[in-house]
């Protein structure tokens, strides 16, 4: 009789430290869905967009400079900001197309 009680005071221990971590393990799966998993995605489709830069696009940089493509290189663009003003600029630099800037404004 002692053994069957030990045995069962053993699963009920046992089930404490699993109902305990349940909320951990919830908390972890919000975490990576809701924060990790869409930044992820955010940050593959900015790649994607900078390895597709292409001459004659206009472009917005992170410091808010409107341009146009004049030129692309490996890591760098050039950029076309005015009367013959040009810009060479990290290809990291590039935000967004003034394509997406109209569309955020509407």
């Amino acid at each position: 009789m002692k053994v069957l009680f030990l045995l069962l005071q053993e699963a009920a221990e046992g089930q404490s430290v699993w109902g305990s971590l349940l909320p951990l393990f919830l908390i972890l799966i919000v975490f990576y869905f809701f924060f990790i998993l869409p930044q992820t995605k955010k940050n593959k489709a900015q790649k994607k967009f900078r390895e597709s830069l292409q001459k004659g696009q206009k472009v917005v940089t992170i410091g808010g400079i409107h341009g146009k493509i004049t030129e692309v290189k490996d890591k760098t663009v050039v950029l076309e900001v005015g009367n013959s003003v040009k810009m060479t600029v990290e290809k990291s630099a590039i935000a967004m197309d003034t394509q997406d800037v109209g569309a955020q404004q509407k």
